[in-house]
């Protein structure tokens, strides 16, 4: 034992003494455990803001509806979409509603390692630096789809650090709260495809023309392929590099084992068809003057709506047409139409959208010339007369203006049908005059023209500014046998997931003008058709319409209607200077011709209503008392169910200073019913101009 026990010892004290670190050892010592306790805080400071982060994200649900910007589809009367303003999202499509085939390629293209990360991806992060490393500059992303997601819904695409940090942090919350099909549900209805789609639904309808329900291999590849560079690859910006990317996508698939060589080997891009931009050039003409109303129909909302509208797209198309194909070399037209209900069928505000989207149908004011003595020729119908009163056209003067007739004739002796039909401008400033030009004004009124209006004597032959869609509106009333009528363009708004924001409550209009009124207008309008200046606008059914031409010809009028349609067309030059031949009876009547042939093509044919059924007042002979009596007891009702008496004569009240009264009253004669200044107003007395105006 004890010489064990000194060999041990021995051998212990041959062993060398074990040396002291070095400094630069303690230093590397240190930072290693400095460097584990930082790691180990930055892990748990990690931790603690994703699961603050998870905290704070929005249910899945509340995650679906979330927009940067609202979402606005216009569909047409019969459904089909017209347009979409801000983003489109299309229908959100569940996870197992998506083809397997989109989701192979979109991971294959964006994310292939995606049901093994946990939100950010080591190995990609790693690829992605080896490449800057290599090339210099970062040309692969090492953002996972969930990245991605993080992105497009909470996030902007800068490339800060701090951006980049936050992305982190919410794709880890994200695939914490939510599973990965959830997560990828997620993605691909949010993330941007171009051409203003957002998911692949927007994608698949835009490109396509279908649901993204039924994408085959080819469009799957194409669609995947557009993330990486929507704005090259979109098929709206170059179909060619579309269908490039979409090969190259293909071939991701093939290598990730999702397609089978074979397959992908008859997959033919070049035969890929993409859906046809819809035309949108004229339709925005009617989007920008209906749209707006959306603030007074629903106030305040940020969902995502549909608006159903008036508009027909086949009348829209024909409509564009018949101006384009009649408007006068150098100059703008517009047109106007709409159903017996005010509800607005096709709405053109000028030649080309693209290159002026000033809204000439709406928004510009532009004399009438003839088509204003539809107002003058009510008055007259309201104060008695009939289509067949005789009027005389000759030479007139009123307050120092001397309206002509074009070309400068008279007819002499004729009836008010042949008057308005000819469009005699002398025998429309003797009625005007005969029945007051405040009264012209004020049926123009309330009609709907919203334009100022003066009533001086040349009123009469259209001198006040309108706009074609009250004019328009106007001649309508006649259509609808003197009922009100509104143009409206909303029918329904809803959100994408069907509730009903706004309905159009149905409701008829007050009645602006008796029966009888209405007929003899529509008589009238008629024979300007039938036989007058407004033959060009015949389209072999009954069509009751006006001209109208300014002077110098600088605006060219038709308005008129047929089986329940009424249309107004305008034409002339912007800057107003004249047209060379443009007459409201030629290139106006022309484009209302044909665009009122396809209009009215589906429609039963209807024949005016043009019997006067004349008031009793009408109907009486002067020398023929209503009720029997002594004359001083005579009274009678008039059409609005007001009491007429006959003028009583006037007592003769004495004097004050007479003898034999005795505080007796002094009688006071009943005041005018209007004073010399209103009077002088409304006859535009001293405020005349000349003015004269050709059918």
């Amino acid at each position: 034992m004890t010489r064990r026990s000194n060999r041990r010892s021995s051998q212990s004290s041959a062993l060398p003494d074990k040396p002291e670190p070095t400094g630069f050892r303690r230093l590397v010592r240190r930072l290693i455990g400095w460097g584990v306790v930082l790691g180990l805080l930055g892990a748990g400071s990690l931790a603690g803001a994703v699961a603050w982060q998870v905290n704070k994200l929005p249910g899945f649900d509340s995650i679906k509806t979330i927009q940067s910007e609202q979402m606005i589809v216009v569909r047409a009367r019969d459904g089909t979409q017209l347009v979409t303003i801000g983003r489109s999202y299309g229908k959100w499509l569940g996870h197992d509603q998506i083809p397997q085939v989109m989701k192979d390629a979109m991971l294959s293209t964006e994310d292939k390692r995606f049901y093994n990360h946990i939100g950010i991806d080591p190995i990609g992060l790693a690829r992605s630096f080896k490449v800057r490393f290599d090339e210099g500059r970062f040309t692969q992303g090492g953002s996972t789809i969930t990245q991605q997601l993080a992105r497009t819904v909470f996030l902007n695409n800068s490339k800060t650090f701090g951006r980049k940090l936050q992305e982190a942090v919410i794709a880890l919350a994200l695939e914490w709260k939510f599973s990965k099909e959830q997560v990828l549900e997620l993605y691909l209805n949010k993330v941007y495809f171009g051409g203003g789609a957002y998911g692949i639904d927007a994608a698949s309808q835009k490109f396509f023309g279908h649901s993204a329900t039924t994408l085959n291999l080819p469009e799957s590849a194409i669609i995947a392929g557009l993330v990486k560079a929507p704005s090259h690859y979109a098929p709206t910006a170059d179909a060619e590099a579309a269908r490039g990317r979409g090969s190259v996508v293909l071939g991701l698939m093939v290598g990730n084992a999702k397609v089978d060589a074979g397959r992908a080997a008859k997959v033919e891009f070049e035969k890929i068809a993409f859906a046809k931009e819809s035309g949108q050039n004229s339709v925005r003409y009617f989007t920008d003057w209906a749209l707006p109303q959306l603030n007074l129909l629903l106030g305040e909302t940020d969902e995502p709506i549909e608006v159903w509208t008036t508009l027909d797209p086949r009348l829209q198309n024909a409509a564009t047409a018949a101006i384009q194909n009649n408007v006068p070399g150098g100059t703008q037209g517009a047109l106007v139409s709409m159903d017996r209900d005010g509800a607005v069928l096709a709405l053109v505000g000028g030649t080309d959208y693209v290159t002026s989207n000033y809204n000439r149908a709406v928004n510009a004011v532009r004399q009438p010339g003839s088509a204003w003595k539809l107002f003058v020729y009510l008055a007259a119908l309201q104060a008695g007369y009939t289509p067949n009163a005789e009027v005389i056209d000759e030479p007139v003067t009123i307050q120092g203006w001397s309206p002509r007739n074009s070309g400068g004739g008279f007819a002499g002796k004729i009836d008010v049908r042949t008057a308005f039909a000819y469009s005699k401008n002398t025998v429309a400033a003797q009625l005007g005059q005969e029945v007051g030009f405040s009264a012209v004004a004020g049926i123009a009124r309330s009609f709907g023209i919203s334009t100022p209006i003066s009533t001086v004597p040349s009123m009469v032959l259209g001198t006040n500014e309108v706009r074609l869609i009250d004019l328009t509106r106007s001649f309508a009333v006649i259509s609808a046998k003197g009922m009100a009528v509104e143009p409206y363009g909303i029918v329904k708004v809803v959100t994408t997931d069907g509730k009903v924001l706004y309905n159009r409550a149905r409701k008829p209009g007050p009645l602006l003008i008796p029966a009888h009124v209405a007929a003899g207008m529509t008589d009238m309008l008629q024979s300007a058709v039938n036989i007058g200046t407004g033959k060009a606008a015949q389209i072999g059914r009954p069509v009751a319409g006006k001209t109208g031409t300014t002077t110098a010809n600088k605006d060219g009028w038709f308005l008129g209607f047929s089986s329940g349609v009424t249309t107004g067309v305008w034409m002339g030059r912007d800057d107003d200077r004249p047209v060379p031949g443009l007459q409201g009876g030629t290139a106006p009547a022309r484009a209302f011709a044909s665009y009122m042939k396809v209009a009215v093509a589906g429609r039963p044919i209807e024949k005016f209503e043009t019997d006067l059924t004349l008031p009793a007042w009408q109907l009486e002979s002067d020398d023929e008392p209503l009720m029997s009596g002594a004359p001083d007891e005579y009274q009678y009702v008039d059409e609005q169910g007001n009491l007429v008496a006959p003028e009583r004569p006037q007592e003769d009240f004495p004097s004050p200073d007479a003898p034999g009264n005795k505080g007796g009253l002094v009688p006071v004669p009943p005041p005018p019913a209007a004073n010399e200044d209103f009077l002088n107003e409304a006859t535009g007395k001293d405020k005349a101009s000349n003015a004269g105006s050709p059918g």
